[in-house]
């Protein structure tokens, strides 16, 4: 007879990992240590590489030598980078031109040691080096009130006040972490006052998503309506900002009939909540809703994020399944479709880290808002913390809260069954994009997408390099518009008309036509300054047809009565 009791590695095991996990931050050091043991070892077994880097160590000391005596004021190395973190003029001077070139040349050294050493495997390499940079950054002369001149002038000028100013700061900071307050300055920017103030209403509502139908503001629209799937891992209004910025406003100007999911954010009690979930009671209960409030329509399909990689999977499930018609075309904002070249998201990102945070997650229930930001905010930890606490706890400057900002700082929970689906199945495994992916306990084929297709990538994305985005146009064969637009994931998004300093590429490549790697593409596309959200109004506006009345909010005879005003209630939970 079996035995039914769980076993100790059942039961012991999961409780130890999670308090492992608690223990260092969601991260795995056994992850990093097998990273540092795979480089030490293959360096060690490498003489020429070593030699190499004794060399340059040697280089670099015969230099500082010669720096180390007072200069005229004003000189500069000229072997210096230019680098932001030391664009005052102020580090030209001695002594801090020495300690500015002594932290760039040790940058320089850890880059070449950290790189081309023979038999590291790629993820171990990128591993090291990014922990290299954590620590250099976080060492950075830049930081440190004594090593800074900038720190040093400002002092000089406000008699200390500066510093005094920091500290006051500093305590209101530490007093919002520690009684669980929002960040300073994101009370200007209340959800439904302040942001996310399109005018519309909830026309459905279940566990897990609130649609939003937007008010017409013309007094015809195309007859094709857009439905939006955001990320679940961020609040939807990224996409409704203020109204000045807002691509939702925008869109419903332009005559669309707009639709936006509005996902709950889940705690515990969501916890086996996975990606079929999200699929049937968020993206195909959305578009049975838009079917029923505009009927016999064709719709728009947009999604973002991992919206976009859900979107994307449900659409190959819809061709797989014959419904086709029911979609006008699908539009996908930074959305990666295949995770064989994460990016710099992949560090944290292997078997040994998603075991601890599924360990984690199961003890908990859903990952905490917390965790997702802390790992954002190591992969760009100087713009995102050291700069920041430089400037407001050294040079005593409060920086400005905006919208963005302060949509950033409202982050979202996710449900542990949902996640670690997400991790393994697509990011490990790379289901989706080899064709493994199942959908109803059926593999779908991002091959079978019939529809056309605009995907948008940016160009300094840390969450899904653009590169990763654009492998789309490898799997599909399908008429697809690929726009490059400056700026990161979200700042690239939200790129208003009028907005200064934005520009994009943009190649459609027929239905059929040959496949161009992303580096010819980029030189093959077109190059426009603007926002490119006026392409995506004439992409759309080329595929739809013509002008209608626009439709009523809600179908009340068919179950989507009008719940209440936009933005909703979900949105609103912390």
């Amino acid at each position: 007879m079996k035995n039914s009791t769980a076993s100790a590695a059942e039961t012991l095991d999961p409780l130890v990992h999670a308090a492992w996990a608690r223990a260092n931050a969601s991260l795995s050091p056994m992850s990093s240590l097998l990273a540092w043991i795979d480089w030490a070892s293959h360096l060690a077994v490498s003489p020429g590489k070593r030699l190499d880097l004794w060399q340059l160590a040697l280089t670099q000391a015969n230099e500082h030598i010669a720096n180390l005596a007072p200069r005229q004021q004003g000189s500069q190395d000229s072997s210096t980078k230019p680098d932001g973190r030391f664009a005052d003029p102020a580090w030209d001077q001695w002594p801090f031109s020495v300690w500015r070139q002594h932290f760039l040349d040790s940058q320089r050294w850890w880059e070449q040691a950290t790189q081309g050493v023979k038999g590291v495997d790629p993820h171990h390499q990128n591993l090291v080096a990014f922990w290299a940079r954590q620590w250099l950054d976080m060492l950075s002369p830049g930081n440190l009130p004594f090593t800074n001149p900038v720190v040093w002038r400002r002092t000089r000028e406000e008699g200390g006040v500066n510093l005094i100013r920091g500290l006051t700061y500093m305590l209101e900071d530490m007093q919002r972490v520690l009684t669980d307050q929002p960040q300073h300055g994101t009370e200007n920017f209340v959800v439904g006052r302040d942001v996310a103030v399109t005018p519309g209403k909830v026309v459905f509502k279940n566990e897990l998503m609130e649609l939003i139908q937007y008010a017409p503001t013309t007094e015809t629209v195309h007859a094709e309506p857009i439905l939006v799937v955001p990320a679940w891992i961020m609040k939807y209004y990224i996409l409704d900002l203020s109204p000045h910025n807002s691509l939702i406003k925008y869109m419903v100007d332009q005559g669309y009939t707009v639709f936006c999911i509005s996902w709950v954010n889940p705690g515990p009690e969501l916890r086996d909540m996975g990606m079929d979930d999200y699929l049937e009671l968020g993206f195909r209960a959305a578009l049975n809703a838009v079917n029923a409030i505009v009927p016999n329509r064709k719709v728009h399909a947009t999604g973002y994020c991992l919206g976009g990689t859900l979107l994307a999977s449900g659409a190959a499930a819809m061709a797989r399944d014959g419904e086709t018609e029911r979609l006008a075309s699908l539009t996908l904002f930074a959305a990666q479709t295949d995770f064989s070249e994460p990016g710099e998201l992949g560090l944290f990102i292997d078997e040994s880290q998603v075991t601890l945070l599924e360990a984690q997650m199961n003890r908990a229930g859903c990952l905490r808002a917390e965790q997702m930001a802390g790992a954002f905010q190591m992969l760009r930890s100087y713009d995102l913390l050291w700069s920041r606490l430089v400037n407001e706890y050294l040079l005593g400057e409060r920086r400005s809260m905006f919208d963005l900002m302060a949509w950033n700082a409202d982050a979202t929970r996710m449900p542990a069954k949902m996640h670690s689906q997400y991790l393994r199945r697509l990011f490990l495994n790379d289901e989706l994009s080899e064709g493994r992916y199942q959908v109803d306990g059926r593999a779908v084929s991002l091959g079978d997408l019939a529809w056309p297709v605009f995907a948008v990538g940016t160009l300094t994305d840390h969450v899904a390099p653009w590169r990763s985005v654009y492998r789309l146009s490898h799997l599909t064969s399908a008429e697809l518009t690929f726009v490059l637009t400056s700026g990161g994931h979200n700042a690239g998004i939200v790129s208003e008309p009028g907005r200064p300093r934005r520009n994009y590429r943009i190649h459609t490549r027929p239905e059929g036509g040959l496949y161009l790697p992303p580096e010819e593409w980029a030189e093959y596309a077109d190059h426009k300054d603007g926002s490119w959200w006026p392409e995506w109004d004439a992409w759309l506006s080329r595929r739809s047809s013509a002008q209608v009345k626009p439709p009523r909010m809600g179908a009340p005879s068919k179950g989507y009565k009008v719940l209440g005003d936009a933005p909703g209630v979900y949105v609103t939970q912390k």
